[in-house]
C-alpha cells in the first residue's frame, strides 16, 4: 500500500494498531512526529513542486514493544481556504495562485502574504511544538492527537519574515534559530534568536513572548538576502553560512503581477565566494575575521565542533540548486533538471591562521586584510545522499557518523539509507526491493556505551503488491534490522522527523 507524491494522501486520526514484526528494543518509548508534503491537487489546480504540498502529520507512538498509529492533515488557513474554495487559492514557493483567474488583482499581492502551510518540520518552543514551513508562520499542534492550534505569527514577537525549520536545541530546553528581516528600518538582516525553556513563571505564556535576540548579521545586499535552510552551532560559536544563493525581493514583490512562481526569484551566482558567520554565543558577537570559501549552496547542516583552536563545520553542498529543481512535479515548468544529486559531505576548518588537524586536509589560508579563505576536504562525493542526522548528544561536539538518506526520485526500486563513519569514510546501507525509506532519525539509549549505541527509525513506503507500509527499526551500530511496525495506512514521501521521548509531550 504505497503511492508516489503526486497523489493526495488520506488521513487517519484515530490510532491504529501496527503490526510489529520482529523486537523493539524495550527502552524505546516515545513518539515519532513525521512531517510532509500531502495534498497535491485540489478540484482542477495542482501544485508544480512537491515541496508546496498542503501538509500531512504522522505520529509513531513506541510502547512496551508495540506501535501505534495515526495521521492528520494540518488544518492551515492554507489549507482551509483550498478545500473551502475547491481549487488552490494560497500560492506556496514553486507554485503561484490566483484566486479567481477572471479577476486578478494586483495590489494585494505587491508584498506577498506568506503560506502557514507547515509541511517542513517540527519545532519546539519551550514545550509547545508547532508544525513549521520556512516562512512567518507557525502551526501549534497536539503531538498526541495532531489536532491543529493556534495560528503564530513570528513578527508578533521579533521582525523576522522568514525562518529556518531547523533550530537548535540545548540540553537546559533553550531554542535557538535564525531568521530574515527584510528591508525593516531601510535594513536587511539576519537574526539570531532564543526561546528559553519554560520557567515556572512562563508556563501559560506562549514560548515566544519570552523571545530573546543574540545576534543580528547585516545582509551584504540589502533586497537580495540568501537563503539558507539550516545553520551551525557548537560549545562557543554559531556558524552561518551566508551563500551566494539569493532571494530577490524586488521580483518577489512583482512575481504575482508577472505571472511566475516566487522560486524564479532566487538566483545562484557561481562566480562569489561564501561568507562563513562565527557569532560567540556568550557575547553575541560576529568574530571579527572573515571567513570565506568558493560558492555553493548548502540546505543542510549536519553538524559542527571545536578542536584545538579550530572550528570545523560539516554540511552537504552542491554546486548548483539541482536539489530544489529536481522536485518539480510538471514537465513544463522552466529549470527542472533530470540528473542525480551529487552529495558532498564537506570539512570546513578555520583556524587563526592554518590548519594543523592531522585527520583532515582541509585548509584556512590568511588572506589580504586578515581574510581567511577556507579550502574543503571532500569526505564523500558522488552519492545521492541527504537528509543528515547525528546523535543529537553529539550536537556542537566531534562526531563520527552521520546517518543519511539515498534521495532519488526517478524509480520508487532500490532506494536506501545509510551510515556513514567520517573516519574509515565508508558507507553501510539498508535497502530491500521497491521500498523508499525515509529520513533516518537516530534515537539514542540512555547512558549507551557509543555514539551509535541506539536505534535508527525511518518510515518506509512499500511498493510491492498486496503489502503494507512500514516503520522500520535498525541497530544503530550494525545498520541490522530490529523489527518493522506494518501499518494500515498509505505513506507517501515525507520531508522531516521529531522524536518525543515518553513523558515530554
Amino acid at each position: 500500500m504505497a503511492t508516489l507524491f503526486p497523489k493526495n494522501a488520506v488521513e487517519k486520526p484515530e490510532p491504529l494498531q501496527a503490526e510489529v514484526k520482529g523486537t523493539i528494543p524495550s527502552w524505546l518509548q516515545g513518539t515519532l512526529l513525521r512531517n510532509g508534503p500531502g495534498i497535491f491537487s485540489v478540484g482542477d489546480t495542482s501544485y508544480n513542486h512537491w515541496f508546496d504540498g498542503m501538509a500531512i502529520m504522522h505520529s509513531f507512538v513506541f510502547k512496551n514493544g508495540e506501535v501505534i498509529h495515526r495521521s492528520r492533515f494540518l488544518r492551515s488557513d492554507t489549507y482551509k481556504a483550498n478545500m473551502a474554495a475547491n481549487r488552490i487559492v494560497v500560492s506556496e514557493m514553486g507554485t503561484m495562485a490566483y484566486p479567481d483567474p477572471s479577476k486578478i488583482t494586483f495590489l494585494n499581492h505587491t508584498m506577498p502574504d506568506f503560506t502557514d502551510n507547515g509541511a517542513s518540520n517540527f519545532i519546539k518552543y519551550g514545550n509547545e511544538y508547532y508544525a513549521t514551513s520556512e516562512t512567518n508562520y507557525l502551526r501549534k499542534i497536539d503531538p498526541v492527537t495532531l489536532e491543529t492550534q493556534d495560528k503564530v505569527d513570528y513578527k508578533k514577537y521579533l521582525p523576522v519574515n522568514l525562518a529556518t525549520s531547523h533550530p537548535h536545541y540545548d540540553k537546559e530546553g533553550n531554542t535557538y534559530n535564525i531568521g530574515t528581516s527584510i528591508a525593516e528600518k531601510g535594513k536587511t538582516k539576519y537574526i539570531l534568536f532564543k526561546v528559553p525553556a519554560v520557567s515556572e513563571k512562563g508556563k501559560n505564556v506562549p514560548a515566544l513572548k519570552n523571545v530573546e535576540i543574540i545576534c543580528t548579521v547585516p545582509s551584504h545586499y540589502l533586497l537580495t538576502p540568501c537563503y539558507y535552510h539550516s545553520f551551525g552551532i557548537t560549545d562557543n560559536y554559531f556558524i552561518f553560512i551566508e551563500q551566494p544563493y539569493k532571494l530577490d525581493i524586488l521580483k518577489t514583490a512583482t512575481a504575482y503581477m508577472r505571472g511566475v512562481n516566487w522560486a524564479s526569484c532566487m538566483k545562484f551566482y557561481p562566480q562569489e565566494n561564501t561568507l562563513i558567520h562565527l557569532i560567540n554565543r556568550r557575547t553575541g558577537k560576529e568574530v571579527e575575521t572573515k571567513y570565506y570559501t568558493g560558492a555553493m549552496v548548502v540546505y543542510h547542516h549536519v553538524n559542527a565542533f571545536e578542536d584545538n583552536g579550530h572550528v570545523i563545520v560539516d554540511v552537504i553542498a552542491y554546486d548548483d540548486t539541482r536539489l530544489y529543481d529536481m522536485f518539480y512535479l510538471k514537465e513544463d515548468v522552466p529549470g527542472k533538471h533530470h540528473y542525480e544529486i551529487v552529495w558532498v559531505l564537506q570539512g570546513i576548518a578555520c583556524g587563526e591562521n592554518l590548519v594543523k588537524l592531522k585527520y583532515t586536509t582541509a585548509s584556512a589560508v590568511k588572506e589580504k586584510e586578515g581574510k581567511i579563505m577556507c579550502q574543503v576536504e571532500v569526505l564523500s562525493e558522488g552519492k545521492t545522499t541527504e537528509l543528515p542526522r547525528i546523535n543529537y548528544d553529539f550536537n556542537g561536539k566531534k562526531h563520527r557518523f552521520v546517518y543519511v538518506n539515498f534521495m532519488i526520485v526517478v524509480s520508487p526500486t532500490k532506494k536506501k539509507i545509510g551510515k556513514f563513519d567520517t573516519e574509515t569514510k565508508e558507507m553501510v546501507h539498508w535497502s530491500e526491493d521497491n521500498c523508499q525509506p525515509s529520513e533516518p532519525v537516530f534515537i539514542p539509549r540512555a547512558n549507551g556505551e557509543s555514539e551509535d549505541d541506539g536505534v535508527v527509525l525511518t518510515s518506509v513506503i512499500n511498493f510491492n503488491p498486496g503489502q503494507c507500509s512500514f516503520i522500520l527499526v535498525l541497530d544503530g551500530r550494525t545498520f541490522k534490522e530490529l523489527a518493522r511496525a506494518y501499518v494500515t495506512t498509505e505513506l507517501l514521501k515525507d520531508m522531516h522527523g521529531f522524536f518525543i521521548p515518553q513523558g515530554n509531550q
